[in-house]
């Protein structure tokens, strides 16, 4: 089989987690091997990083926040996610690149190609199948942090002007990219969502057991 490489992608407290979880199952009752794993922090050395551009006290330059999640991307995914994808499994991923080109290039004020070029780089290129973007209004998202009572990291923390660029960021991208992106709105139930996700993967082609 072919392995099959999906990523997550959306604003702080979209549902992610959740959606990743109930495809995971549903690959799994499909017989299929599942990777599941995140950005940053999905390596050794992505757990280090994670907790440096996360969870700092410090000030970080905008440019070196760029670089560290690149960093980290150029390991997690020669290390794993390669790998994975080359033994025929599906790799279930929570953010990429997307994310740094919404949070850095456009947030951030680096540019949007700039950071796209640096992660393709630092991935060698590598696309997903599909990208999943779940869309939620900022205002909603924060509300469903504050009622997990989530401790806010330092991109969470940004002002809400700075997660509106975020959000308009994702569906520019979206927009430009309709081949590879699935977008879908965010406060329907998780089973609609999963549904959606499911009716994309089955009429898309991306499940061929071809290698």
């Amino acid at each position: 089989m072919r392995g099959i490489f999906i990523t997550l992608e959306g604003g702080d407290g979209a549902g992610k987690t959740t959606q990743a979880s109930l495809l995971e199952e549903w690959f799994q009752s499909q017989g299929r091997d599942v990777v599941r794993t995140r950005e940053p922090g999905g390596t050794p050395l992505g757990v280090e990083i994670r907790e440096m551009v996360l969870h700092s006290r410090g000030h970080i330059d905008e440019r070196a926040e760029a670089l560290l999640y690149a960093a980290d991307r150029a390991q997690h995914i020669e290390t794993l996610v390669r790998p994975a994808l080359a033994d025929g499994k599906v790799v279930i991923q929570d953010r990429y690149f997307d994310s740094s080109v919404a949070y850095q290039g456009v947030a951030r004020d680096l540019g949007a190609d700039r950071v796209r070029g640096l992660s393709l780089w630092a991935t060698r290129d590598l696309l997903p199948d599909l990208t999943i973007l779940l869309d939620l209004s900022v205002e909603d998202g924060r509300a469903r942090l504050e009622a997990l009572g989530k401790r806010f990291d330092r991109l969470e923390a940004e002002a809400a002007a700075f997660h509106e660029r975020v959000r308009q960021a994702f569906l520019d991208l979206a927009a430009a990219e309709p081949e590879r992106f699935l977008v879908l709105d965010a406060t329907q139930s998780p089973q609609a969502l999963a549904a959606a996700i499911r009716e994309r993967l089955e009429s898309s082609g991306i499940l061929t057991t071809e290698a």
